[in-house]
This record gives structure tokens, sequence and C-alpha cells, in this order.
């Protein structure tokens, strides 16, 4: 079996990153998310997108079409939290861009402007099926800075961006504190305080540049500006909080100014279950594996299937770790709770078609139909099983060989 994948993947690594006029996907079992599993099916993907899908007796292709295949095709899987791509493999100065500790309010900086597409960690993630990424800056300080959404793959060194500004990143707690640097601040209260006084004068900004004359406007501020789209409900709030009583600040902060709010982390999100459906708050979740120590000392194997028995919306994310290569595998993490109260079809839902809907990008990707951008990942069994091979991501019609592939 390990030759058999090992010579189908050397196969489709002949064909790698090469956009052909037609390329067919052939699965002994493909799972659209959309629909219930096809067996022995096919994808048609043309020009970037899905062009058909269904059984392959009765799904038309043109001659001459590339293929390739695998014993289980499903939607292109999303991680719905990383720093990958901001924060580098390397873990050297010139490549950790995932977080500026010169102050603690800091809404304006770009993750686009920061993104690198060519460091290997994005290649990596791609290799184990991961085809959209939404990453930027990190949790550490009280504001860090903006998040984007992106293609694991793009046309050159040129990132495929779905979302230019998908959220504005904050942390609430510890993760936050700032001994020693200027990023944060050393009490609950404090960070409290200073976000809370970023986003009175981010309305007062916005009131003087809607009712002041010509003449009479503030200068441009681009801090302002962000957190004015915030409070105006274009941009989520992303916010880091793991505690309990942290995640009733953000619920507070929430009611207070009325943004939308996205909670990030969550290792206590079960002790507020009824709080967070009221505000209809998605979540987030910590890496499944992640250490169950410090703010995340109450991190359970279960939280996922709990939450979701709750009625709350939930999504995976590899995360941000202090050490190499701050990342993880968003599939693996969901792998993990398949034991710990969540189905098979609900995970892999969770990791595709949920996570596209909390982000936001339902409409081009999380699914395999008709019209959809081509994103698929291949793989040689079931993929929450730990020997299973990842054959390879098909990312915009062009497919690039995954971790099975010979290197």
């Amino acid at each position: 079996m390990m030759r058999t994948a090992i010579a189908i993947a050397f196969g489709l690594a002949l064909i790698a990153a090469v956009a052909p006029a037609q390329l067919v996907v052939r699965a002994k079992k493909l799972y659209p998310i959309s629909g219930p599993p096809i067996e022995d099916a096919v994808v048609v993907l043309r020009e970037g997108k899905i062009a058909a899908v269904g059984p392959a007796v009765s799904t038309p292709i043109l001659p001459g079409a590339q293929e390739v295949s695998a014993a289980v095709v499903v939607p292109g899987l999303i991680d719905a939290h990383s720093v990958m791509g901001v924060a580098g493999w390397l873990n050297q100065k010139q490549d950790q861009d995932q977080l500026d500790p010169t102050g603690p309010i800091q809404p304006e900086l770009r993750a686009i402007d920061a993104f690198n597409l060519d460091d290997p960690l994005v290649a990596w993630v791609r290799g184990f099926g991961v085809t959209t990424v939404h990453t930027g800056h990190a949790p550490g300080a009280v504001i860090s800075g903006q998040t984007m959404i992106v293609k694991t793959a793009g046309k050159g060194s040129s990132p495929h961006v779905l979302r230019e500004c998908a959220a504005v990143a904050a942390t609430l707690g510890p993760g936050a504190f700032g001994e020693g640097r200027k990023s944060g601040a050393s009490t609950r209260g404090k960070q409290a305080a200073i976000l809370r006084t970023a986003l009175l004068e981010a309305q007062e900004y916005q009131r003087k540049q809607s009712t002041a004359a010509a003449d009479k406007k503030p200068d441009r501020n681009l801090r302002h500006e962000t957190l004015g789209r915030v409070l105006a409900r274009e941009v989520p709030l992303l916010l880091t909080a793991e505690r309990a009583q942290d995640i009733r600040t953000a619920l507070r902060l929430q009611e207070e100014f009325g943004f939308q709010l996205w909670l990030d982390g969550g290792s206590e999100a079960t002790l507020l279950t009824e709080e967070l459906v009221a505000a209809k708050v998605p979540i987030f979740l910590h890496p499944t594996m992640a250490r169950a120590v410090e703010e995340r000392a109450n991190a359970s194997f279960e939280s996922a299937g709990k939450l979701l028995g709750a009625g709350l919306s939930v999504a995976f994310q590899s995360g941000f770790e202090s050490y190499v290569p701050k990342t993880r595998v968003v599939l693996f993490e969901a792998a993990a709770t398949r034991p710990h109260g969540v189905a098979f079809e609900t995970a892999l839902t969770m990791l595709t078609l949920g996570a596209a809907r909390m982000l936001g990008i339902a409409d081009q990707v999380g699914t395999i139909e008709f019209g959809k951008q081509g994103d698929l990942a291949l793989f040689d069994g079931d993929p929450f099983e730990w020997t299973t091979h990842c054959l390879g991501s098909v990312v915009d019609g062009v497919f690039h060989p995954g971790e099975a592939a010979p290197r």
C-alpha cells in the first residue's frame, strides 16, 4: 500500500504546479459537503473553477484531459486561524512579523504587508490538504494588527487573497500582559481600559469625519479608520481570550460598542455557552492538542463537541505557538476530536464549509460544487487516520503534491 501511494504521488508530482486546460480528479469516494458522498466520482476543473462534479459514469470529460486519482477527495481544508506566512519557519528576526512589541494598540498593521507566500511553512501545510488559511498578526498585544484570508498557493509569489482585511486581532488576559515590553498592560483592568479608550477615540474620529465641515475634518488616522470599520461591523474583532473572566469582558465590550465579535482560543468557553449563544459569537477554538497549561489549563479535547452540542459555530485552527515552527496542522487537530464527541462528517464539515461560513467566504470555497473555486484535498484513505497520506492538494485548479510525494 505504501509503495502504491508513493508511486501515485510520484506520478501526480509530474504534473504538479502546471495549470492544465482541464484537470480531472477521480475519487473512489468524494465528499462534496454540499451533498451526500459520491462513490466512483470525478471532479472536472477548468480555469481554476469547478466545472462539473458527479459519478464517473455520467460526468462528461474532454478528451486529453490530465487526470489524477485518489481514494478519498474532499474540499480543500481551511485553517480558521493561524500566523503562517507572517511568522516564518526559521524563527529568526527576519521572518518574525506576527507581533510588533512597540505598542499595545496597532490595528493599522496590515497582514498583507507582512505575508510571505514563499515561506516553506505555507507549502508544508498545503501538503496536508490545507488550501485556504486565515492568517495574520498574532495574539500578544491588546490589538496586534489585522488578519487576512489567503490561498496557500498563488501565481508565482503573488498570493490569491480572498479577504485583505478579515479581522482585527486583539487579546485579553495574560497572553497580552506587558511585563518587560510595550505591547500589553500588566493587569486585566488596564487591558480593558486601553481597548475601550481606543474604541471611544475611533468613535469620536468617525463622528468628526461625518459632521465637520470640509476644511475642519481631522487629518487621516489609520488607527482610528481601522477601528471605525470594526465599530461599523464591516470587520470583526478577533479577540483571543482563554479564561472565562476574559471572555466575559469581551462580551461586555461587544454589548457596549456593538461590534462583531469572533472569539479565539476559548479554553473556558464551555462555562459560558448560554451567553455565547445569546450573543451569536462564533468560536475559533484553540488547537485541540495545545498544551493545557497556564491560561489554557482548562483546555479539553472534549471542548469542540460540547460547544457544538450547545449550538455554537466552531472552527478548527492551527493557532500560534511561541516555539518553532509556530504552526500546527489543522487536519491533525480535527482528527484528535474524533474520539471525543465529534463525528467524522461533522469534523470534515468544520474543516471546510463550517469554517468558510464563519469566515464569510462560503460563496467561494468550502464545498465541491459547480462554480466554486477549484480547491481539493486528495488522500489515500480516511483523512483522519494517522496512517493516511495526503497525496496532494488542488488550489485554484492547479495540482500540488502532498506530504506523501517523494522529495
